[in-house]
């Protein structure tokens, strides 16, 4: 499971990379052209745009896969190991549930906006929507897999209270004297 999680939490750290590098050069290249010689590129505003919600959303799988979410144990912690695993449950199956909503929303949004090009870049519109559905499926599986995880019983305390390994560790240190 670590090596695939940290294979595709790999391929996706690099699809970020590679964006912010091509939003970083052409946007450094359009700002010295129009300020050096009156002049600029028209596409790169539009294909910043497209890059960023790719960088949105693929940060939002690393995000999911690194467990880098906000949250608030504070209940969580002080109940026994029976109703965390049905919090738990409860809150990735209501998380499946908003994912399949979205996915579906976001797909309809995508088949509409199938035949609509950009103005500048001539590409359909429907590429501002795949790094939704990317990221919706990415995430239905995770929340699949973690509801199968504890019906197996094979979900560990620290990931039923939502705490990660920095987290861990910070948690231990406020607690010695």
């Amino acid at each position: 499971m670590k090596t695939i999680r940290n294979y595709l939490l790999g391929g996706i750290e690099a699809v970020i990379a590679a964006c912010l590098a091509v939003m970083l050069v052409t946007v450094f290249l359009n700002v010295v052209l129009r300020y050096a010689f009156n002049s600029g590129i028209t596409l790169t505003e539009e294909l910043s745009r497209l890059l960023f919600v790719w960088v949105v959303f693929l940060g939002a799988a690393a995000a999911l896969f690194e467990r880098a979410h906000l949250g608030v144990n504070t209940v969580i912690l002080m109940m026994p190991r029976s109703a965390r695993m049905a919090c738990f449950v409860l809150a990735n199956l209501l998380m499946l549930w908003a994912s399949w909503l979205v996915l579906s929303g976001t797909w309809r949004q995508a088949e509409i906006n199938l035949g609509t090009l950009t103005p500048v870049l001539g590409v359909s519109q429907s590429l501002y929507f795949l790094p939704v559905i990317i990221f919706m499926i990415i995430s239905l599986g995770w929340f699949s897999f973690a509801v199968l995880r504890v019906l197996v019983g094979r979900v560990s305390d620290d990931e039923l209270a939502g705490m990660s390994a920095s987290e861990e560790a910070d948690a231990e240190r406020e607690m010695q004297p």
